[in-house]
């Protein structure tokens, strides 16, 4: 093996920025999937070969040394630099590419997510896929942390710098009601509200919605399942506000519920593809393309043809 102790490599680089944006030996190691050992003997070698401390071990969390803060820019750079690099060289040659690391939100678990993977495997024979799901503001931690190449996930702020960003989907929130209980506002003050968390950002901005709307229903169940809200909803148990997909994802229940336009001024939320500027070429703008196609199909016309009031509000961008 080579020795590399004395020698700027660019996984020591990668080692010291996933340190500097965790703070923590133990989770830059989880991040990156190495031992500890293993991360903290990179650091060494990063700080012997520019000889100068980078990390205050003594700090809990760790933090920056001087020359830290001012050699984690420099990193950065490299590693955009270097991923840059690796992007161009894969994408003279799209079959070429070795890696994907794709972000979906949990919505597209039952139809998008399988017919986008499947079709990419055509198109990318020699390409290993690496799929994760999640709510939409990890997904985003870990496009910034580096962990993932590509996600598609609602907008939850305004798209850094680094980040280039391809709008695909936009939808109106909705009422899920028990079966002919109605839609009215003075019909579902009779009803319980079955919450979607507030651990998530969506449950946080319909509470935000309801509140502004001066709207505060009794609530008893705050749960993070589209599934169980909807079972609840569809054994009358309340009603809830959620989003077209959150309907088409609990299926199975939709013949017991009643879907209405929501009863207080609308709210909607919009979906996008998004990647590291420049990093993948013309990929990240294709990609969208083949999901505003698949969204269009599985989502936007099925949902249109059953709840016709969607038209115009649940559309591709």
């Amino acid at each position: 093996m080579v020795e590399t102790a004395g020698r700027v490599t660019l996984w020591g680089v990668e080692v010291f920025v996933a340190i500097a944006e965790e703070r923590s030996i133990s989770a830059a190691a989880r991040r990156l999937g190495a031992s500890n050992s293993a991360v903290s003997q990179q650091l060494s070698n990063i700080e012997t070969a520019l000889a100068t401390l980078l990390v205050d071990r003594s700090a809990r969390p760790l933090g920056l040394t001087p020359a830290g803060e001012l050699f984690s820019r420099r990193a950065r750079a490299i590693l955009d630099e270097a991923e840059m690099a690796r992007a161009e060289l894969a994408m003279g040659d799209h079959a070429a590419l070795s890696r994907l690391r794709l972000g979906m939100i949990e919505d597209f678990d039952a139809d998008v997510t399988p017919r986008l993977l499947s079709e990419m495997a055509d198109s990318f024979a020699r390409t290993r896929f690496l799929l994760e799901t999640g709510p939409s503001h990890r997904l985003n931690d870990q496009l910034d942390a580096r962990a993932l190449d590509v996600i598609v996930a609602a907008d939850i702020a305004a798209p850094a710098d680094w980040m280039e960003v391809h709008p695909l989907l936009e939808e109106p929130f909705v009422a899920a009601v028990p079966r002919g209980a109605g839609g009215a506002l003075a019909e579902l003050r009779e009803l319980p509200l079955i919450q979607y968390s507030a651990r998530h950002r969506m449950g946080r901005v319909i509470a935000e919605h309801l509140a502004r709307e001066d709207l505060a229903p009794a609530h008893r169940f705050e749960l993070d399942s589209y599934h169980a809200i909807m079972a609840m909803v569809a054994a009358g148990a309340g009603w809830t506000i959620l989003t077209p997909l959150g309907v088409l994802r609990a299926h199975r229940f939709v013949e017991a519920v009643d879907i209405h336009p929501l009863p207080v001024a609308p709210l909607s939320r919009r979906i996008s593809l998004s990647a590291r500027a420049g990093v993948l070429g013309e990929m990240p703008g294709q990609l969208a393309d083949r999901l505003r196609r698949l969204l269009g199909e599985l989502i936007v016309a099925p949902a249109v043809a059953r709840y016709g009031f969607l038209e115009g509000d649940l559309r591709l961008l």
